[in-house]
C-alpha cells in the first residue's frame, strides 16, 4: 500500500514517499521514513517488507561508505544503482531474497541528475520520472502526461502535489503525508512535507 514517486530535472532529483509504516489492515506509524541516504548526493527510498527495506538499505549504504573509505572518492549514481542491482540480484538467487523496490535518485558532476528506477526482481532501469506502489497506478499517467524535460524544481513540485492529490482522491487508502528530498550540486536537501490539497 506504499507510494514513492521520483521526478527528475535538469539539474536536480526530487524523490518523495509515503510516510505510513502499515502491516496487514493497521496503521502503525505515521511518520514513517523511508528514504535513506547512501552518499551525500545519492538518496534511495524504498518500499516492500518492512524488515527487508531497512535491513538491505542499511547494508547497501554502509558498503557504499565502505567503498568511499577505501578508495577516497565517492560512487556515482550509476555505479551505485549498478552495486545495489548487482547484491539484489544475489540475493535472489539465494535462499534469503529481499522484498525491496527502490528508487535511486543522485547528482553526479559530471552526468549531472539521475533517477533508477528497481523492481524486487533487480531489474534496473534509469528513467526521467518513476513510482512504486499501488499510488503509481494513479501517478503514472500524470507523470507521463504533465513530465516535461525542462521541468523547473517550482514545476516538479506543483506535479508532485498534483500526483498526490490524486492518490489522495483516487485511492482507498489514506496516505496523508509524503516526505519529500531533492538532490542536486549542494547534495541532499529535505524539501516541506506535502499534504493532499495543500499547496
Amino acid at each position: 500500500m506504499e507510494c514513492l514517486i521520483g521526478i527528475k530535472g535538469k539539474d536536480f532529483v526530487i524523490v518523495a514517499s509515503d510516510t505510513i509504516s502499515a502491516r496487514s489492515i493497521v496503521s502503525m506509524k505515521q511518520d514513517h521514513d523511508k528514504m535513506f541516504k547512501l552518499s551525500d548526493k545519492i538518496v534511495m527510498a524504498c518500499s516492500g517488507e518492512s524488515g527487508d527495506t531497512v535491513q538491505f538499505a542499511e547494508y547497501i549504504s554502509k558498503n557504499i561508505q565502505l567503498y568511499k573509505m577505501r578508495n577516497g572518492y565517492e560512487l556515482s549514481p550509476r555505479a551505485a544503482a549498478n552495486f545495489t542491482r548487482r547484491n539484489l540480484a544475489e540475493y535472489l538467487r539465494s535462499r534469503t531474497p529481499y522484498q525491496v523496490n527502490m528508487l535511486i535518485g543522485g547528482y553526479d558532476e559530471t552526468d549531472g541528475p539521475s533517477l533508477f528506477y528497481m523492481d524486487y526482481l533487480a531489474a534496473l532501469i534509469e528513467a526521467p520520472f518513476a513510482a512504486h506502489g499501488y499510488g503509481s497506478f494513479f501517478v503514472l499517467s500524470l507523470l507521463d502526461r504533465y513530465y516535461r524535460d525542462d521541468v523547473t524544481q517550482e514545476g516538479a513540485i506543483k506535479l508532485l502535489h498534483q500526483c498526490i492529490d490524486e492518490v489522495q482522491k483516487r485511492f482507498i487508502v489514506n496516505l496523508p503525508t509524503f516526505k519529500v528530498r531533492c538532490i542536486n550540486k549542494d547534495g541532499i536537501t529535505d524539501l516541506p512535507d506535502l499534504r493532499a490539497g495543500k499547496q
